[in-house]
């Protein structure tokens, strides 16, 4: 059954950051790209790299191992080496609650 389940609030992901969080067995990587909430899959479709760890520039994260690409607001890859993209999750703000839909 999908829901939204809170994952942290406004206060505690600043623009330009990211978190780690497990949602249903599911590890998710949250982002806020100036002040929208946007999540994805944590692992990279590469070598499983911690998406959550990336640098983050505009709305692209890049995989701290291997260096691919990732639209945060879509999960598409944008750069190699990974090939396939990640799955991403509406994201919504409830007062100051960021919250997830799994």
């Amino acid at each position: 059954m999908a829901g939204f389940v809170k994952v942290a609030t406004t206060g505690e992901l600043p623009p330009g950051q990211s978190k780690k969080v497990d949602i249903a067995g599911k590890t998710v990587a949250v982002f806020n790209i100036g002040g929208s909430y946007h999540a994805m899959d944590d692992t990279c479709t590469h070598k499983g790299g911690p998406l959550s760890e990336g640098h983050v520039e505009g709305n692209m994260v890049t995989c701290p191992w291997h260096g691919a690409k990732f639209n945060v607001t879509t999960g598409e890859v944008a750069g190699p080496p990974a090939r396939t993209g990640v799955s991403s999750y509406r994201c919504r703000v409830n007062g100051s609650d960021v919250e997830v839909e799994i």
